[in-house]
């Protein structure tokens, strides 16, 4: 690790740092992540392992749009534990996620708990870039009401305050919802709210933009490109 040098933080989550850095054999900008290790004894965390994962499925895949071409290689002698430290460091990993990544089969250990998408807490372990729209969905919604959309404390917390906003799901809402091994019939049953109440100042089109990546059904999500394409974002200019 020698190699790199941090020029700034640019960003830190529930599950590490990451650090824009530069290659000092090649002078190439990267970013540099340390996931921290809570126990060592417990070895490296699933969600380090998904990481890397994901990353070598999208090794030789470039995107390029416009200004920018997004392709990183994760090198396994870059994936390091250091006892002393006890972090984790990620180098020339995955700055961009690739469009179209197949259903896989993973863990539940996946988004920080308040963008987490209802599948994956109601315990599906099959899931794709649709997690990735609803995040964005509870993301969006934050940006505008300056305060997080879902907070919620804990796994069965974090259902309980979405119920309270989306309304509780069931078959009619939600084709398949009570086959989900974390579905109880026991949840109180909440009515669903006007999301214009919730994001009041949104206008309109901002509504019905976020209410299709809030979708209950993973696969009746708006796509990222179709997002893009939709009247609230009309303004950014044509996406090709």
């Amino acid at each position: 690790m020698d190699q790199y040098e941090k020029v700034e933080k640019i960003g830190e989550g529930t599950y590490g740092v990451v650090y824009k850095a530069r290659n000092r054999l090649t002078n190439n900008m990267i970013a540099l992540k340390k996931i921290r290790l809570e126990r060592e004894d417990l070895g490296v965390p699933s969600t380090a392992i998904r990481e890397s994962f994901l990353c070598q499925i999208l090794r030789g895949i470039a995107y390029c749009h416009s200004h920018r071409v997004l392709h990183r290689d994760l090198k396994p002698q870059n994936l390091l534990i250091e006892k002393h430290t006890n972090t984790l460091k990620l180098a020339d990993f995955g700055l961009a996620r690739a469009f179209g990544i197949p259903i896989g089969t993973f863990t539940q250990e996946v988004v920080t708990l308040w963008y987490r998408a209802p599948e994956i807490l109601l315990g599906s372990h099959l899931y794709s870039t649709p997690v990735d729209v609803w995040s964005v969905g509870c993301i969006f919604a934050e940006m505008v009401n300056q305060q997080p959309l879902f907070p919620g404390e804990s796994e069965i917390d974090q259902l309980r305050t979405i119920f309270r906003v989306l309304g509780t799901p069931n078959e009619e809402t939600w084709p398949g919802v009570t086959s989900f091994p974390h579905f109880k019939s026991s949840f109180t049953i909440w009515p669903r709210q006007d999301l214009a109440t919730v994001v009041p100042t949104l206008e309109p089109a901002g509504i019905d933009l976020l209410s299709k990546m809030l979708c209950w059904e993973p696969g009746k999500r708006i796509h990222a490109r179709e997002a893009l394409q939709h009247e609230y974002l009309k303004d950014l200019g044509v996406v090709p």
